[in-house]
């Protein structure tokens, strides 16, 4: 079962996730695709892991998601957060299109449920740069084929939860 957890920056997201994730049974998989790449980052990975605490086994993959589905074992992932994701698949020069598109095989492959977090970019003024417009066009595009095969689908506003699709 896909799970999609969509809202905008600081609307709970992760929190509502890590909770959901407290339903299945221990160890809870977490992959995280951030990557440190600032101290802001850092201490935002630190106290991400701190809130967690233990019963959580952190997977740091932030290119290679598609591969990591392949490989698992149909057991419960949340995956931390798909912007972030793209980010990282950008700033390495990566093909979006193509590794959007495993990502979305893997997905509907996986046998186990997987919970995704992402940020809604789209709802803002128009970037100015076009890095950035490129950014938010592949964002909405990959949140738009995601909610598509999610079996559920969320939106987070001010850290409560409207259902979009169950």
């Amino acid at each position: 079962m896909i799970h999609f957890i969509l809202g905008g920056a600081k609307s709970g997201k992760s929190h509502y996730a890590e909770m959901q994730m407290t339903q299945y049974v221990q160890p809870w998989i977490y992959l995280a695709t951030g990557r440190a790449w600032d101290d802001e980052m850092k201490q935002k990975i630190q106290h991400h892991q701190e809130r967690r605490g233990l019963g959580w086994v952190t997977v740091e993959e932030p290119i290679q998601i598609a591969n990591y589905l392949k490989q698992s074992k149909n057991t419960p992932i949340l995956i931390d957060c798909l912007t972030l994701w793209l980010t990282n698949l950008m700033m390495d020069n990566r093909d979006i299109e193509q590794e959007t598109k495993q990502f979305i095989d893997a997905l509907q492959s996986y046998g186990g449920d997987i919970l995704i977090v992402s940020n809604e970019v789209g709802q803002g003024i128009v970037p100015a740069d076009s890095m950035s417009r490129a950014f938010r066009n592949y964002a909405g595009i990959l949140h738009q084929q995601i909610a598509q095969i999610a079996d559920q689908f969320i939106f987070m506003v001010a850290g409560y939860p409207i259902i979009m699709k169950s």
